[in-house]
């Protein structure tokens, strides 16, 4: 891209794109995308898996994609993880087929500021592309996300049944406090849905919808996601995955076999052996991540990494918000360069523990399994570390 500016358009140019973006579980749900295409491309009389192209790793910037692209110049699909802030030049220069958009909650808001300029931005791009804009796939349960679609041409509407609504308090259309009701009170009986009491924002009805283990297609057919990976938010993002690969012409069964094999999206959810311990690898970048990812940790010793680099976001005041006090009565350490932070929140909280600042000393010791919930940086440098 230096050599020539052009470049990314150039690559982008004559496939068939479908790209992931939302500030927690695009990875993830990029490997689901990719898996079920891929499943696709690869079945009897299919374009061969050649023809698909990704960069599910998490290198969604300008010059990753690029990368990605560059390197199979012949692929004619690709499935493109992209970083809230580059959505509306990926739309401007490659016109994806589906853009499947899952959330907004904050995160490093020392690059990104407020959240709801990031939705404007999306919402100004989708307008831009007029007839040329792509399928969006959406998350009926994030307000900002359904405010950043008033733009869109066409919506498939993927009710998530999504639990974390701190991020979501104000309507971002007016500014009047948002309207929820409490899954009993709503008139399916499965989950609750949100409107603004001042003007006419409100939760869409889902074209997908998930209930519990299961996704509902469009037509009531109801699937078991029987995925490999934990978490009910999985099951959200495979809902996500599983309709835009369906705009993209994969059946359900073939998408769901291919979606079905993912196990340890770049790193995610795998188990390993670190410093002599075996431990399971979390990852959670901002409160929205960790409010899904606590729950998860289930050993008997928790380990937290934590910094603060630029690709973590330098800001930490956002540990405040994370309910530490659930890891009460466990055995906890905290570790990364910034560990002393993250001891002053436990202390607060009530959660008992040690600060131990290296990564491979607080890994030593451990004769039973360890669950490591981590930020971005530590995230990679564990990875490295457990050879994945």
């Amino acid at each position: 891209m230096r050599l020539d500016p052009e470049a990314l358009a150039k690559l982008l140019a004559g496939r068939r794109i479908a790209s992931v973006s939302g500030t927690n579980g695009k990875t993830t749900t990029t490997h689901f995308l990719n898996a079920a295409v891929r499943a696709w491309a690869e079945r009897p009389g299919g374009a061969g898996v050649d023809a698909v192209v990704t960069n599910a790793d998490g290198a969604n910037l300008h010059y990753g994609i690029a990368s990605a692209l560059s390197a199979a110049p012949r692929a004619e699909l690709a499935i493109l993880e992209t970083d809230e802030r580059v959505v509306p030049d990926l739309v401007r220069l490659g016109r994806p087929e589906v853009l499947v958009l899952l959330n907004f909650s904050r995160d490093q808001l020392d690059r990104n500021h407020e959240i709801k300029r990031l939705a404007r931005d999306w919402r100004d791009a989708l307008a831009a592309a007029g007839d040329d804009a792509p399928l969006v796939v959406a998350n009926a349960d994030e307000p900002l996300i359904v405010w950043a679609c008033r733009g869109a041409r066409r919506v498939v509407w993927v009710d998530t049944e999504a639990t974390w609504q701190a991020d979501a308090v104000l309507c971002p259309e007016c500014g009047a406090m948002l309207r929820r009701t409490e899954p009993d009170d709503s008139p399916d009986g499965e989950g609750g849905d949100w409107s603004c009491p001042g003007c006419d924002l409100a939760q869409p009805s889902g074209d997908w919808q998930v209930r519990g283990e299961l996704i509902i297609a469009p037509d009531g057919t109801e699937l078991a996601a029987e995925l490999q990976v934990p978490g009910r938010f999985n099951i959200g993002n495979a809902a996500c995955a599983l309709a835009a690969a369906t705009a993209m012409g994969v059946d359900t069964a073939t998408a769901l076999a291919g979606m079905r094999t993912v196990t340890s999206p770049a790193g995610r959810f795998a188990t390993t052996t670190i410093a002599g311990s075996t431990v399971r690898l979390l990852l959670a970048k901002n409160p929205a991540g960790w409010a899904e990812s606590l729950p998860l940790a289930q050993t008997p010793t928790v380990v937290l990494a934590i910094n603060a680099a630029a690709a973590d976001g330098r800001d930490l005041s956002w540990l405040w918000d994370v309910e530490y006090e659930q890891l009460q009565g466990r055995t906890v350490i905290a570790t990364g360069p910034r560990a002393h932070d993250l001891a002053v929140r436990l202390l607060y909280a009530g959660v008992e523990h040690r600060c131990v600042p290296g990564l491979a000393e607080a890994l030593t010791g451990h004769p039973e399994p360890v669950d490591v919930i981590s930020t971005y940086t530590p995230f990679q440098r564990l990875r490295k570390m457990g050879g994945l």
